[in-house]
């Protein structure tokens, strides 16, 4: 059974990228996950590669029983979005997996000039909790049991997520989009 995305992109996901890119891949996170961190680099580097023909978007799945602060870390995150700045936030929570204790987080708003006292509330807010909640949802919706787990055009991907085999299967995407029938 091939897993699908669910819900699809909408405006309520954090996406780099045009709503008109040809082609999208969605990540499951979490930002204290060692396999995450090592996938954020290659994932720019995606990015950056397909430029306008590819639609980013990140979803949260923080696995609490085996990382304690990708809860919270993920809070924060959305909070910083709330304020125009989820990814850079986004990059400084996976620049410094190790450190996402309640100070640390903080520290990271600080650094990025968010309005702290703002920041804080929506870091204890039920709101912000709940836009979490629901991409976690939306993660085992979709079939998601581990991270990070991406999603080619709303399918899911297994493959391996090294540069040349994820780009690889985003171009192999891309491909089939623009080829057309034989004429007879």
């Amino acid at each position: 059974m091939m897993n699908r995305l669910s819900p699809p992109i909408s405006p309520r996901d954090h996406v780099v990228g045009s709503d008109s890119a040809p082609v999208s891949l969605v990540e499951f996170g979490d930002y204290e996950c060692g396999f995450c961190g090592a996938a954020q680099p290659i994932v720019r580097e995606v990015v950056r590669r397909l430029a306008r023909r590819l639609l980013f978007g990140f979803r949260h799945f923080p696995m609490s029983q085996a990382h304690p602060h990708a809860l919270q870390a993920a809070v924060a995150a959305e909070a910083a979005g709330a304020q125009g700045k989820f990814w850079a936030f986004h990059e400084t929570l996976f620049a410094n997996q190790h450190a996402l204790e309640t100070e640390d987080l903080l520290g990271y708003a600080q650094a990025l000039d968010l309005d702290l006292e703002r920041f804080e509330d929506d870091l204890a807010s039920e709101v912000t909790l709940a836009k979490v909640r629901s991409d976690f949802m939306s993660g085992v919706r979709s079939g998601v049991n581990g991270t990070p787990t991406f999603f080619i055009d709303e399918v899911r991907y297994d493959g391996r997520w090294d540069l040349e085999a994820l780009t690889g299967a985003l171009d192999r995407t891309l491909a089939g989009k623009t080829l057309t029938p034989s004429q007879p």
